[in-house]
């Protein structure tokens, strides 16, 4: 269900953009390239989370969905 919500806010937020910046784009084109982008990026996080040691911390998994969250994963030790 959280994939879900990252794809449905990153649509949402696309379509008044797309709208104003470039009418010619229908806007549900715009939520389906927003929302898929997102969901990828959030799924890559798991996947490197996961390719790390073969598992995924409940820290790892709600810093995949936080936007905001610093990726540790290249930080030197």
């Amino acid at each position: 269900m959280r994939i879900v919500a990252v794809f449905m806010y990153s649509a949402m937020a696309v379509i008044g953009g797309a709208s104003l910046i470039a009418p010619e784009i229908p806007p549900h084109k715009a939520a389906m390239l927003a929302g898929i982008s997102a969901t990828a990026h959030v799924v890559e996080k798991l996947a490197r989370a996961y390719a790390d040691d073969g598992k995924i911390t409940m820290d790892e998994l709600n810093a995949a969905f936080n936007p905001s969250a610093i990726d540790h994963h290249y930080d030197d030790e």
